[in-house]
């Protein structure tokens, strides 16, 4: 797994380009969100989630599907249960991951942040596969934008309390603060997003 720098694209990772993504403002790039996302919800290895964020979604296939055909949504990368990585938007450009959102009393966490999508929900656990991807996906993201701290590694529902979940109570934080990933501490999720 290599980036890029030029372009903000991962060599040695699948590549599914989404039409969801605009220019970042100020080019900043200094906060991680960690998400999860299953479709339909509770199924895994649909390939549905890539077909979300290419606006493909077939919305016969399953009634959850009508309920979100309008949104247009993406993240930067998905990690899928057993491990593989896709990515849908360069790392320079501002993905639609995080909506209304605030970190550390700053709003539009897409405006300076890069998503990371989880396949799985929020109360089911994430498997080894996923943790050993994300790990070395978030630490060479690290490597190449030194503003994304430890201290700047989150969930959706840190930087969205009472409107997002994810990546939801299974998620095993602990372990990516052993990988030296993360520094959680009592302000995620208690203000720091609010």
């Amino acid at each position: 797994m290599h980036l890029d720098t030029a372009s903000g694209w991962f060599n040695g990772i699948r590549h599914c380009p989404s039409p969801n993504f605009n220019q970042r403002q100020a080019g900043e790039i200094s906060l991680l969100v960690i998400h999860n996302i299953s479709l339909p919800p509770g199924c895994f290895g649909t390939g549905k989630v890539q077909a979300f964020f290419q606006n493909c979604l077939p919305t016969q296939e399953h009634p959850f599907y009508a309920t979100i055909i309008d949104l247009r949504v993406s993240a930067h990368f998905l990690i899928e249960r057993d491990g593989v990585v896709t990515q849908f938007v360069s790392c320079l450009e501002r993905a639609w991951h995080a909506g209304v959102s605030c970190f550390d009393g700053r709003e539009a966490c897409n405006d300076f942040s890069i998503g990371i999508e989880l396949e799985g929900t929020d109360d089911e656990p994430f498997s080894e596969a996923q943790y050993r991807a994300l790990i070395e996906l978030a630490k060479t993201l690290q490597r190449h934008y030194p503003a994304i701290t430890a201290e700047r590694v989150c969930g959706h529902s840190d930087i969205a309390p009472g409107r997002k979940t994810d990546p939801g109570p299974a998620f095993d934080w602990q372990r990516l603060e052993r990988a030296g990933v993360v520094r959680r501490n009592d302000d995620h999720g208690k203000g720091r997003a609010s």
